[in-house]
């Protein structure tokens, strides 16, 4: 055996020349694994194209549902709310009643009948001068911000539409300041309607819980 054969040859081959024989491993084994990787993309992407179809064509519901991933975030609907009822009494809220109209009178009228509907009455006159002849509207009811609470609210069912205002005073009482629009206070049978809802008030009307 020639040095210049391979060993394990055998003495099959013999270098002659400047050629020699090329010891290759065979790749059969290597395309084999690619062919099966590119087809198992292959058959992702096809999957996830027809999920997307169906999407398109049938909506969320069905995507969902073939997907197996998004939900619907169904909550159920929260109880109705029930506002604190009010257990002030037309007889806890003193009332100041001045008129800031041009015709006499109103403010007299008016302190009567609150009066008679359980109303305590303090002073009685005209509207001072910041206010005489300068509310448009129905009336003011002005006091200080504790009235918020419960004061203003009492007073606003003997007269719609008042307008409210707040000053720096620290006593309890009110102001029931009347406009050039009103003409009387509301019926007495509208206001203890409105006087009944405070003391108990309904709940509101349930949210939807439909999702």
């Amino acid at each position: 055996m020639s040095m210049l054969t391979p060993p394990g040859m055998g003495g099959k081959y013999r270098i002659t020349g400047d050629k020699y024989p090329r010891m290759r491993r065979p790749r059969r084994r290597g395309r084999i694994v690619l062919v099966v990787v590119a087809a198992a993309v292959a058959l992702g992407l096809a999957g996830w194209g027809t999920l997307q179809l169906i999407d398109v064509f049938t909506g969320d519901d069905a995507g969902s549902s073939a997907a197996g991933t998004r939900t619907t975030d169904c909550k159920p609907a929260p109880k109705p709310s029930v506002a604190a009822p009010l257990a002030l009494k037309p007889a806890q809220v003193t009332v100041n009643v001045y008129n800031a109209t041009p015709r006499g009178g109103l403010a007299k009228a008016a302190a009567d009948e609150l009066k008679l509907r359980g109303f305590a009455i303090g002073k009685v006159g005209n509207a001072p001068e910041a206010y005489d002849k300068k509310i448009p509207g129905t009336g003011i009811l002005l006091g200080g911000a504790a009235a918020q609470r419960g004061a203003f609210r009492v007073l606003a069912t003997q007269l719609k539409g008042s307008q409210v205002k707040t000053d720096t005073r620290a006593t309890a009482d009110i102001d029931l300041i009347l406009g050039t629009a009103f003409r009387t206070l509301d019926t007495k049978k509208d206001a203890d309607t409105a006087l009944a809802a405070l003391a108990n008030p309904a709940p509101a009307p349930a949210p939807s819980g439909k999702c």
